[in-house]
């Protein structure tokens, strides 16, 4: 079974990949496991693709294996994307999921609902052995609330509203959400990749 070492040492997300990707005779590992260390990957790129890469990449080189790595955020048309690559820190350090709603409702503030336009992006880059790289986006359409609402998920979920389901993402249950998720159209695109992948180099 191949080992892909998971740029990530989240478990529930290791356990999303994995399930997703069980066509594949994969075994997921995080870093940790791998014996990466305590070494932190510094995420630069300004783009989605640019710091999955660079996460795939410092785990490919450091430990010489297969790696996956994603990288996630909110992106808002009114604000030309933002927050996009910095989501995680919008309103600086310590990262406070309070602190980063508060700052983006006021970035909004009387913006009228048909502007409040927004996604979540997951992008996702598997770097094979031989250093072959495959690059999967995902998204979610909706649009930025007013308050927050729900107490499901977590960071911009309590604003963030799927306009088709009048709920928030905070309102919906972990299987609802998924079945919409980011990350999940990502990995649904991952795997065709990876098995055209697989097609054409066995011809």
């Amino acid at each position: 079974m191949k080992k892909i070492v998971l740029a990530s040492g989240n478990s529930h997300k290791l356990k999303e990949i994995q399930s997703i990707l069980s066509d594949f005779e994969f075994e997921l590992i995080t870093m940790a496991d791998a014996g990466f260390g305590d070494e932190e990957i510094i995420e630069d790129g300004d783009t989605f693709e640019a710091n999955s890469l660079i996460k795939a990449k410092a785990v490919f080189e450091k430990l010489g294996v297969a790696s996956l790595a994603d990288d996630s955020g909110l992106s808002v048309d009114y604000l030309d994307g933002a927050p996009g690559v910095f989501s995680a820190r919008y309103s600086g350090e310590p990262k406070s999921d309070e602190r980063n709603n508060t700052k983006l409702l006021e970035a909004l503030k009387d913006v009228p609902t048909d502007k409040r336009t927004a996604r979540f992006v997951t992008v996702i880059t598997l770097m094979f052995e031989n250093g072959d790289t495959l690059v999967a986006r995902g998204e979610v359409e909706g649009r930025i609330g007013y308050m927050p609402v729900g107490s499901n998920g977590f960071g911009y979920d309590p604003l963030f509203e799927i306009p088709k389901l009048g709920k928030t993402f905070a309102e919906l249950t972990a299987s609802e959400k998924n079945a919409l998720s980011h990350r999940g159209n990502a990995l649904v695109v991952l795997k065709e990749m990876i098995r055209k992948y697989y097609e054409s180099t066995c011809d």
